[in-house]
């Protein structure tokens, strides 16, 4: 009986993984949002932030979890980023190490400055788990939309987002 309850759990944790691996979010494209939120840690990330600012999808771009080190003067120089852009459209969050604490930090941010809509911006692969996270800790009245930056993720890396991801949904269904 243990056995076949093991063997049970085993194979729905297989076919769980199997489904997150191959159903990975695609790029969004042309949907207005009030701002978008950046999560630092990736490849691409800023520059589909930035590129979003640019064609006029969103009026902010928020980059979440910059290295305190980073001066707003360096990440322009970094990303090719103008100074009337980076004065108008881009503001840096410092205080963010995970992605616990990025939809925290982004949070704060669109509270403060009452935005209602927006669009997420990470890897595909880690966007379950970004997405988890926000409608954990976001208002339920904020509209959040998905923009993966796509990437080939090594097996590694997406069996290791799988597992931090079923982690998440066991601590967001714990009482607190």
């Amino acid at each position: 009986m243990i056995l076949r309850l093991f063997a049970a759990a085993l194979l729905i944790y297989a076919f769980g993984f199997l489904g997150f691996a191959v159903s990975l979010p695609k790029p969004l494209s042309g949907q207005q949002t009030d701002a978008v939120i950046v999560l630092t840690g990736g490849p691409g990330r800023i520059a589909r932030g930035l590129e979003v600012v640019e064609e006029g999808l969103a009026k902010e771009m928020f980059v979440s979890g910059v290295d305190p080190e980073v001066r707003p003067a360096e990440f322009a120089a970094e990303f090719d980023v103008s100074r009337r852009t980076m004065e108008c459209c881009v503001k840096l969050g410092y205080l963010a190490v995970d992605t616990r604490s990025n939809a925290g930090e982004a949070a704060q941010w669109l509270q403060e400055n009452e935005f209602s809509s927006v669009r997420l911006v990470t890897t595909d692969w880690h966007m379950a788990r970004a997405s988890s996270e926000f409608a954990e800790t976001l208002p339920a009245s904020t509209t959040v939309v998905e923009d993966a930056v796509a990437s080939h993720p090594r097996l590694a890396t997406l069996f290791l987002e799988y597992n931090k991801l079923l982690a998440a949904a066991i601590s967001q269904g714990l009482p607190g």
